[in-house]
């Protein structure tokens, strides 16, 4: 079972949270996720608290969002050439999913500089390729990844002990 955390503007669109949720039992913990309203189609970033690995996913249907949080978090870390078996066990393990309220400013503060690159990487006159974006985001150097590998994808790739190419 995985948290994904929301904040209070995601919350809206989605509904109240779980009142009884606890901690995330996958290898990536918790997610906290945030809505950005981009034209023509709305976005969700998510970001692992663990290893501050950013997803960027469509809302609509906002009804859906949470039964197809597994099958794009998925495609992107097949996208990071993480191994098959590794994907399979994290996304068996994130099928049940609760929502529950941010709990972490720093983290909150990590999403809001993630929300900002994204939308200066973005081409405001087409359709953005979410995966390619997230790819993108997850070479960003971190601060609270300094002492560690210093990037989300490195953070990831280390974490499930993988290399990147």
């Amino acid at each position: 079972m995985v948290i994904v955390r929301a904040t209070r503007k995601l919350l809206q669109r989605l509904g109240p949270p779980s009142p009884d949720a606890p901690g995330s039992t996958t290898l990536l913990g918790d997610w906290y996720a945030t809505y950005l309203p981009w034209r023509p189609r709305q976005v969700v970033l998510l970001v692992n608290e663990r290893t501050l690995l950013p997803l960027l996913m469509p809302l609509a249907p906002a009804a859906t969002f949470l039964a197809r949080f597994p099958d794009e978090l998925a495609r992107l870390l097949t996208a990071h050439h993480l191994p098959a078996s590794v994907v399979a066990d994290e996304v068996a393990a994130t099928k049940h999913t609760r929502l529950a309220t941010t709990a972490s400013r720093s983290l909150v503060g990590s999403m809001n500089e993630f929300a900002f690159l994204a939308d200066a990487h973005r081409d405001k006159g087409s359709e953005p390729d979410l995966l390619a974006l997230s790819l993108t985001l997850s070479r960003t150097p971190c601060s609270p990844l300094y002492n560690r590998h210093v990037s989300p994808d490195r953070e990831v790739a280390a974490l499930l002990g993988t290399q990147t190419t």
